[in-house]
């Protein structure tokens, strides 16, 4: 049975969501502070955690910042913060999904069981052969720098294989341009974030010609881009 934590500093919030969770057949605890949060999620055993932004001690972003330090759990912000800029800030500090408030129950409970699905096939996924990692449809060499589809070994130039890596490595996750380039791009290269547009662009084209149908690439506007495997 999953375990999901909230961490969330108003009660009736708290309260709906964890009954939302629990209704539907999963554990959920909850947390009133991000340091609390913090200390729990370092013991292990959650799987996805739904947090808020306006925290008293101190605030989500930064509870997902130093989460990426030692964790890669599903990270959901669940905020009444929905300006433009916040929604990019929070993706880029590592989390995976973002719903305003104020919200559906149903909803959040459907994007929570969607990260569990997307965790429990990376968790289920073994290697299919020396070297090589299934995603979904795809497979990835890490150490070889290559990736196939159904089998066929892509031709992906550096810049489009580290693109694909990538999203690869965090399914159905939107990753800014700026993500992106920090995965790709040599830190003193003389490149702009539009030139992850071009790249991603030349990408889908060799995708099309391999025959990978519909297009696994899905784009974000303001966002960035995410991979449906």
């Amino acid at each position: 049975m999953p375990t999901i934590l909230i961490v969330e500093d108003e009660a009736a919030i708290a309260d709906t969501v964890l009954y939302a969770l629990r209704s539907e057949g999963m554990q959920a605890e909850h947390a009133w502070l991000g340091q609390a949060a913090l200390q729990r999620l370092r013991e292990g055993g959650i799987d996805v955690v739904v947090l808020d932004v306006g925290l008293p001690d101190i605030n989500g972003f930064e509870v997902c910042r130093q989460l990426r330090g030692f964790s890669q759990v599903p990270v959901m912000f669940l905020t009444a913060r929905n300006d433009e800029v916040d929604r990019v800030l929070g993706l880029e500090l590592g989390a995976d999904d973002y719903l305003a408030k104020p919200f559906s129950p149903r909803e959040l409970v459907a994007r929570v069981r969607a990260r569990l699905r997307r965790s429990q096939l990376d968790a289920a996924a073994t290697e299919v052969e020396p070297g090589w990692l299934p995603r979904g449809r795809f497979a990835i060499d890490v150490h070889g720098h290559r990736i196939r589809h159904g089998g066929l070994l892509l031709d992906l130039t550096r810049y489009e294989y580290m693109l694909m890596e990538a999203l690869l490595q965090r399914p159905g996750a939107i990753l800014s341009r700026a993500q992106l380039m920090d995965r790709g791009w040599d830190a003193d290269a003389d490149s702009s974030d539009r030139t992850v547009d071009t790249h991603i662009k030349t990408l889908r084209a060799k995708l099309r010609a391999a025959g990978v149908q519909p297009d696994p690439i899905r784009t974000h506007r303001g966002l960035g881009y995410a991979i449906e495997i």
